[in-house]
C-alpha cells in the first residue's frame, strides 16, 4: 500500500509543479455532483481496505478506495451501521467519495450528519505531504474540526487518504406509517412531533402521502405506532420504499428535468416555488423537481424564495449548471473557502471548479 501512496504523491507533485489540475476520483458515482469536474485523473481505488475495525468502540477506519458495500457488510455482519445512510447512487462507491460528497439519507435528521460522525482523517496536501487530523475514538479531538472540514469539500483541499468514522447499533426494530395528508398539514404534524419523544428515524413526504419510519426498542416503536396510526407497510415494502428514497430511484426523481434540493429550517412552511416536490428531514430538506430547466432568472427566482424562509438552494442533478450548482456564499465564508485552499492547495490542482 505504500507504494500505492507514492504513486499518489509523485502524481500529485508533478502537478503542483506543471499547474495542471487533477481529478481526484473513487468509483466515480457521483461525478455528476457539482460544477465542471476536469484534468487527469487520479483513481484512487487501488488504496483500498478497511485498516481497523473495533465494533466495542463503534469506530471503523478505512482508506479512500474502499467500497462503501464492503464497509457496510463488515458493519451490518456485527449488527452496526453507519446511522448517516449513505446514498450509493451505483455499485462502486467509495468512502472517500462518501466522505467528499458528505451527501446523507434519510436517517440524517435523527442521527446527524455525515460530518457528525467523521473522527478523523490522513490527508494528502499539494505539497504532497500526508497530515493527520483527529483519531479513532470519541475521546480524541485533537484536529476534529479539520477533519469534519474535508466531508463536502469534494476533493477541493487534498486527497483523502483515510477516515475513520463512528458507528451505531441497527436498531432492535423498525417499522413505517403511511399517513394520506396535504404539504401543509406534513409539516405541521412533523413539527409537531418533532417535539415529542418518538423514535422517529426517517419521514418522507410526496403527492399526499407522508410515510414515517420509527426506529428503536420493540417498546417504543410500539407505543409510537399506537400514538401516531396510520397504515403500517409491510416490512419488505417498507424497505423497498426507504432504499428507493436514499438511492432517488423513487418515481419522483424519475424523467428529464432538473433536480433542486432545498435546505429549510423544519418548521418553515410551504415554499411556493413552481415544479414538483419531495420532503424529507421532517421539513429540512426539500426536493424540487423541474421538467425544463431553469435559466439565471428562474435560478435566482428559485433561491431567492428559498433564502426568504431561511434557507439555501442547490442544483442537484441535471439543469444548467451555468446558474451555479451550489447556493453563492457570503463574502465572508468565500474568503475563508479561498484561504483554506490557499493553505491546503496552493498551485490549485484539486478539482478546481469542482464547487465554485
Amino acid at each position: 500500500m505504500q507504494a500505492i501512496v507514492e504513486q499518489f504523491r509523485q502524481q500529485i507533485l508533478a502537478a503542483s509543479a506543471a499547474g495542471k489540475p487533477l481529478r481526484l476520483r473513487g468509483g466515480g458515482t457521483k461525478d455528476w455532483y457539482g460544477q465542471q469536474f476536469d484534468g487527469e485523473v487520479l483513481d484512487t481505488r487501488a488504496y483500498a481496505g478497511i485498516v481497523d475495525y473495533e465494533p466495542t468502540e463503534l469506530v471503523i477506519t478505512a482508506r479512500c478506495g474502499t467500497p462503501l458495500a464492503e464497509i457496510e457488510a463488515a458493519l451490518a455482519a456485527r449488527n452496526q451501521m453507519l446511522a448517516f445512510e449513505p446514498p450509493h447512487f451505483g455499485a462502486d462507491a467509495t468512502v472517500g467519495g462518501v466522505v467528499a460528497s458528505a451527501l446523507s439519507g434519510p436517517r440524517r435528521a435523527s442521527a446527524g450528519a455525515l460530518r457528525d460522525f467523521v473522527l478523523g482523517a490522513v490527508l494528502m496536501d499539494g505539497h504532497g505531504e500526508r497530515l493527520a487530523f483527529g483519531g479513532q475514538v470519541m475521546k480524541n479531538v485533537a484536529g476534529y474540526d479539520v477533519s469534519r472540514l474535508l466531508a463536502g469539500s469534494l476533493g477541493t483541499l487534498g486527497l483523502i487518504l483515510e477516515v475513520s468514522l463512528k458507528v451505531l447499533p441497527l436498531p432492535l426494530r423498525e417499522a413505517t406509517l403511511r399517513v394520506a395528508c396535504a404539504e401543509i398539514a406534513a409539516l405541521r404534524m412533523l413539527n409537531e412531533w418533532a417535539g415529542q419523544p418518538l423514535p422517529i428515524s426517517g419521514s418522507c413526504w410526496h403527492d399526499g402521502v407522508l410515510n414515517v419510519r420509527l426506529s428503536g426498542a420493540e417498546a417504543a416503536v410500539s407505543a409510537a405506532l399506537h400514538a401516531l396510526g396510520g397504515e403500517v407497510l409491510a416490512p419488505e415494502d417498507a424497505a423497498a420504499f426507504w432504499l428507493s428514497v436514499r438511492e432517488q430511484t423513487h418515481a419522483f426523481f424519475a424523467g428529464a428535468g432538473s433536480l433542486w434540493r432545498l435546505s429549510l429550517p423544519p418548521h418553515a412552511s410551504a415554499v411556493i416555488v413552481k415544479g414538483r416536490q419531495l420532503i424529507e428531514w421532517g421539513g429540512a430538506q426539500r426536493w424540487l423537481k423541474l421538467d425544463a430547466d431553469a435559466d439565471a432568472a428562474g435560478a435566482q427566482d428559485i433561491r431567492q424564495a428559498v433564502a426568504a424562509a431561511g434557507g439555501h438552494a442547490t442544483l442537484f442533478r441535471g439543469g444548467d449548471k451555468a446558474v451555479g450548482v451550489f447556493h453563492p456564499l457570503a463574502p465572508a465564508v468565500e474568503k475563508i473557502h479561498q484561504r483554506l485552499r490557499q493553505a491546503f492547495d496552493p498551485a490549485g490542482i484539486f478539482n478546481p471548479h469542482r464547487m465554485y
